[in-house]
């Protein structure tokens, strides 16, 4: 029987993450507190997003639920805190993240300046528009319908904690340090799989809520950034590469597996508790 470990939510994609001990399972993600997964982006000028691949300084910004507002700090930088209520008011742009275009909540010219600030890029902060869905593609769900908000593809990302341990086993065996799991940034870890197993699982079900793996996580230079201090190494990739090139991925190095809810959207998720698991053979 798995257990759910740990739980996060990341309110501005590609900054810090929030570890709740309960959080609501939408189709579109993780919700707690008032606060979506991937709620808000940063963006160029042109509405281009922005992530730690070109900005590792983004994993410095670290969000905090503080009653009806969402409060930022970063290193050298006063308080910015955002307001949970959604600003009907406020501007529209278009915004591309991958191959989507979407209509989003422009967050105003102090959240820019101070972005910018701490990046040292212009940039603009944009939030989910309450009135917008965005679907996600069908390729891997066998035509089941998903949604996500700001995330890269899939509403949820889960790690195993024994395939965190195999990983960090062989780093150490090759006289390197182990790492946490923040760099791989998932919204779920559970225990009690083995090494990898979630690569094989048909479904996972906590009690009529069931989540579905549909594809390989496929990892980009961001685990190499340390999500403590925003600089880069040492990265695992090179370790990966040696046992965990995907050919269903075209090779790509895979850790982790994205999910979408097959039943039971709304209801929720909370840590400690156990999730009936399933091989899909």
């Amino acid at each position: 029987m798995a257990t759910v470990t740990e739980l996060v939510i990341y309110p501005i994609k590609s900054c810090a993450g929030i570890e709740v001990e309960e959080a609501q399972c939408g189709i579109d993600g993780l919700f707690a507190q008032g606060v979506h997964d991937r709620e808000w982006m940063l963006v160029t000028r042109e509405g281009l997003f922005l992530t730690q691949r070109e900005f590792p300084r983004m994993a410095l910004v670290t969000p905090r639920i503080a009653g009806d507002a969402l409060d930022l700090d970063a290193p050298g930088m006063p308080l910015l805190r955002l307001p949970l209520a959604h600003d009907a008011g406020a501007p529209t742009i278009t915004v591309q993240i991958w191959d989507d275009h979407i209509a989003a909540a422009d967050c105003g010219d102090a959240a820019a300046a101070w972005f910018a600030a701490v990046l040292g890029t212009d940039c603009r902060l944009v939030r989910f528009r309450p009135d917008t869905q965005r679907a996600t593609s069908t390729k891997w769900t066998g035509g089941a319908p998903a949604a996500t908000r700001f995330a890269d593809a899939y509403p949820i990302l889960l790690i195993g904690q024994a395939s965190l341990d195999d990983l960090n086993a062989k780093l150490v065996n090759a006289g390197r340090a182990s790492l946490p799991m923040n760099r791989f940034r998932p919204n779920l870890v559970v225990d009690g799989l083995d090494a990898f197993e979630e690569d094989f699982l048909a479904s996972l079900d906590a009690g009529g809520l069931m989540l579905r793996p549909v594809k390989p996580c496929a990892r980009c230079p961001i685990p190499a950034i340390d999500q403590a201090t925003g600089s880069i190494g040492p990265d695992p990739l090179d370790i990966l590469q040696s046992y965990r090139a995907n050919p269903r991925m075209d090779g790509a190095v895979c850790m982790g597996m994205n999910c979408i809810v097959a039943q039971g959207a709304g209801r929720r998720l909370r840590v400690g508790q156990e999730l009936e698991t399933t091989l899909r053979f």
